[in-house]
Parts: C-alpha cells; structure tokens; sequence
C-alpha cells in the first residue's frame, strides 16, 4: 500500500493549504520500502485527488485542513487523515506498523478531529 504525506523539511507540514510538496511511502510488511516526493498545489485539490488516485495512493496524511480541500480530497476517493503533526518518519512508522496515529501524533487542541483509527486500511 501506499500513503502520501505532506511535508515540510522532516515533519509533517502544519498547514495543507500551504504545503506544497508530498512525500509518497510504500508500505510492505508494516516497513517503508521505497519514497518518492511529488510537488502539488494546495489550491487545486481536486487535482490532488487525481494525482494520487493515478499513482495508486489511497490514504493522505496532513496537518490542518480547511473543510474545501478536505471534502474535495475526500470526493476523490482518499482516505484524509487531518491534524497530524510530528517527525514524517516517526508518523509514518506508527501508521506502517498499524498503529493509531491518536493520540501521539494529533495537533494540540485537535483531539476528535481525526478519524479514530488512522491506521493502514489494506
């Protein structure tokens, strides 16, 4: 499986609507395999949605979202996992590994703003 995350330097980026670049992860036996990095433009998420559905990236793994971008990625058919924040390879080990991604990795005052499992679906 794979799962993009939008980053900025090592961690995750704290705002989607200013992030620009993504981090593409394959994830095989609960490990990182292989990484790729895609620049994207955050004002044109349904393009977004496009991409990832193209390169076979079922889940996207952000900081905070405005509810437009939100529901257009979701519209797409990805999987949006908001307000998380932290070290890009600590997240994405917790969710390689399976792990629920709340309550270590949620933005401070974003507790119930995630999906509850944030973990791999495949």
């Amino acid at each position: 499986m794979k799962v993009a995350v939008t980053v900025w330097e090592d961690r995750i980026s704290p705002v989607f609507d200013a992030s620009r670049r993504l981090l593409i992860a394959e994830i095989e036996n609960a490990q990182i395999k292989n990484r790729s990095y895609v620049i994207f433009d955050p004002e044109l998420p349904s393009n977004l949605a496009k991409t990832l559905g193209a390169l076979d990236v079922p889940v996207l793994i952000c900081g905070a979202v405005s509810q437009d971008p939100a529901n257009r990625i979701n519209a797409g058919g990805i999987t949006l996992i908001p307000f998380i924040a932290g070290e890009v390879d600590r997240v994405l080990e917790a969710y390689a590994k399976g792990n629920s991604l709340a309550p270590t990795f949620v933005m401070p005052g974003c507790h119930g703003r995630i999906p509850t499992t944030g973990k791999p679906t495949r």
